[in-house]
């Protein structure tokens, strides 16, 4: 099986849940987390240092479990800078168009006209 390339965002997001589940572990042992979540501590490790970005659900039902978190607070912290991303984007966007370096969608002369005829 040939795995694509991850994204940008998708190594951002796997870094976020690493950070996330190591302060949560806190001073407990790696070794101790991994065998009460039922998982290998080499694959403990790979979560927590970002190289598994993308671990399967049950395995990260099994180590929140453990540590007493929800996935609810899990999946709020991992998508939660995803969305101060999409308004930064939207912000320099918006920039952009203000200072005439970029033309909105919905000023170009050809969707204009394309919107007129559809009115009619």
């Amino acid at each position: 099986m040939v795995r694509l390339p991850l994204t940008p965002a998708e190594v951002a997001r796997g870094e976020r849940l690493g950070a996330l589940l190591r302060r949560a572990r806190g001073s407990r042992s790696m070794l101790d987390v991994a065998l009460a979540a039922h998982i290998s501590p080499e694959t403990l490790r790979k979560i927590e240092s970002g190289r598994v970005a993308t671990p399967a659900f049950p395995t990260i039902a099994a180590i929140a479990d453990t540590l007493g978190l929800s996935l609810d607070a899990v999946w709020a912290e991992m998508n939660r800078v995803d969305r101060m991303d999409q308004v930064d984007r939207v912000d320099q966007v918006e920039a952009a168009v203000g200072e005439g370096a970029v033309q909105p969608v919905t000023r170009h002369p050809s969707l204009a006209v394309q919107r007129a005829s559809l009115a009619v």
